[in-house]
């Protein structure tokens, strides 16, 4: 089917200045194409193919030029009334987002929250991302039950930031049940667009525990491996520790209370060794603990993403690893975030 559409020369030059416009919105230029198609005998279908439009749309604008000329192509649909965010809307969506929706949803999405109260999602995003709002993310804590908190927390913020002199301070703990995982099926590696890609299946050839002593001054890591974490492999280690410091050096040990570390054997230990003093942090409080960090940074490097044929290679690679980084040891910048939240030194020592 065919339009017949007769142009002046004025409607053809501003059509085509429509068309060729690249100022313009893109349904400007299309529909001053739709006409000068049409006026130049094209058939509906043609035109519907060559501008990717349907019959419909041809039909509807033709029928409006016809009646209306240049005026008829402008549209008429006013589009959703603009919403302005006042400060009463703002507190409406804030205080929707702190209470979960209904339907079973623990948390809000903008489109959820938008739909609910009528509003746009680019409107919800706006007040969120002002306020610092990320329902979708969570973050887990632990609080401490130690009844002695401040006291044992200050004792070890004291060793941190008021060392005794002429003393070597250590962070000690073990990162227990490491896995010596091989995979299955072949590695695929890193390629321009396209990540690391592991296997899912994989063998299991055993676990062991790594000990690790964390130098607060040099930030060197002394670190040794044992099948099993036990009070006679604490032992051990703290002894490798007291090998490894000039003779006669006080050495400050800062553990969690674990009961390896508790036990009778270390007490008559530490009898054995008074220049050795072991200092625990608060129950569920390894944050305080600076070795730590440095467990997180051997799982990224070497542990996560290990391929690991037996327990003697986790137990190579570990050790090469440790050899590695203490050619060029880093030490934990401790400070506070937030000043006005001190726990107090002044009554606790930091030696002892």
């Amino acid at each position: 089917m065919t339009d017949a559409i007769t142009l002046t020369n004025s409607e053809r030059m501003e059509l085509r200045r429509r068309a060729n416009s690249r100022t313009d919105r893109a349904e400007d230029a299309r529909r001053a194409r739709l006409i000068l198609l049409l006026a130049e005998g094209h058939t509906w279908d043609e035109v519907s193919e060559r501008i990717d439009c349907s019959r419909g749309l041809v039909a509807s604008w033709s029928k409006r030029f016809a009646e209306q000329r240049i005026a008829g192509l402008h549209s008429r649909h006013l589009g959703q009334v603009a919403t302005v965010c006042t400060p009463k809307l703002e507190a409406r969506i804030l205080e929707a987002t702190r209470h979960a929706p209904a339907g079973g949803a623990t948390h809000w999405s903008t489109r959820k929250l938008a739909a609910q109260l009528h509003v746009s999602h680019m409107m919800v995003a706006r007040v969120w991302r002002k306020h610092g709002l990320k329902p979708h993310r969570i973050e887990r804590y632990m609080a401490s039950n130690d009844p002695d908190f401040e006291k044992k927390a200050a004792d070890i913020i004291g060793l941190y930031l008021n060392p005794p002199a002429h003393a070597a301070v250590f962070c000690v703990d073990e990162k227990t049940a490491i896995q010596a995982l091989d995979r299955k099926d072949p590695m695929l590696p890193l390629s321009p667009g396209r990540a690391e890609r592991h296997g899912f299946e994989y063998f299991r050839h055993g676990t062991l525990s790594l000990y690790a002593a964390f130098n607060t001054k040099t930030g060197e890591v002394l670190g040794k491996t044992a099948a099993r974490h036990t009070s006679a492999e604490f032992i051990a280690f703290l002894t490798d520790i007291v090998i490894n410091q000039p003779r006669g050096k006080e050495i400050h040990v800062i553990a969690d209370n674990l009961s390896a570390h508790t036990s009778t054997p270390v007490k008559d230990f530490l009898a054995a060794h008074p220049r050795v003093h072991l200092h625990f942090t608060p129950t569920y409080s390894s944050w305080l603990n600076q070795v730590e960090l440095w467990f997180g940074k051997i799982e990224r490097d070497v542990i996560a993403r290990g391929v690991f044929i037996s327990v003697s290679d986790l137990k190579r690679k570990l050790m090469r690893y440790i050899r590695q980084y203490n050619k060029s040891p880093r030490t934990v910048k401790w400070k506070y975030a937030d000043p006005s939240r001190h726990i107090s030194t002044q009554s606790v020592g930091t030696g002892h």
